[in-house]
């Protein structure tokens, strides 16, 4: 994965196949003590004790259609790569926090690539489904809650298209807003 909205995806999808209802992605940019971190939450059926230390493990998957989950393996080593790190908790049946930690200045810190675009995938994937996205860089945040925007469509889903290039278009001018570290 060659950038975080793509560890961010593939997390999502993790979420979304745990049935968790609620997403909540934080990225928090501090360079001036060189911290750049991504927290994703989820309140789906969460992770066994006894598993969490195999999903970091990238010959482990759950899933049946193949035989590896390199996602979270990648990740943790994409922050590790930095002088970072990474963490994996979980409760069964409260959800799971993943939380990677990495240099800001690093040169082996993936950019953030296509986050817009990858949140407002998430956001459409299911209407059963709310996600919170929250970027916070110094002394600004920009914080992006699909609850809001459903309750201002009024039953139209997120997954119109017209919709979803609004999604897109209003995260990416309030990214640039706020001067986050693409």
């Amino acid at each position: 994965m060659k950038d975080l909205s793509q560890h961010i995806l593939d997390i999502a999808n993790n979420s979304i196949r745990a049935g968790a209802t609620l997403i909540q992605i934080s990225i928090t940019e501090k360079p001036e003590k060189d911290l750049y971190t991504l927290i994703i939450e989820d309140n789906g059926c969460g992770i066994p004790k006894d598993k969490i230390e195999e999903v970091c493990d990238p010959f482990y998957t759950s899933r049946t259609t193949r035989k590896v989950g390199l996602g979270i393996p990648l990740l943790k080593l994409n922050a590790e790569r930095t002088g970072g790190w990474f963490s994996l908790t979980s409760e069964e049946g409260k959800g799971t926090t993943v939380k990677a930690v990495f240099k800001h200045k690093s040169v082996d810190r993936p950019a953030i690539g296509d986050i817009s675009g990858t949140l407002s995938i998430v956001a459409a994937t299911d209407p059963k489904i709310d996600l919170v996205y929250i970027h916070t860089n110094q002394s600004n945040e920009y914080i992006f809650d699909s609850r809001t925007i459903k309750a201002e469509l009024d039953g139209i889903l997120l997954s119109n298209p017209k919709v979803m290039r609004f999604i897109d278009e209003m995260i990416s001018e309030n990214l640039e807003s706020i001067n986050y570290t693409k």
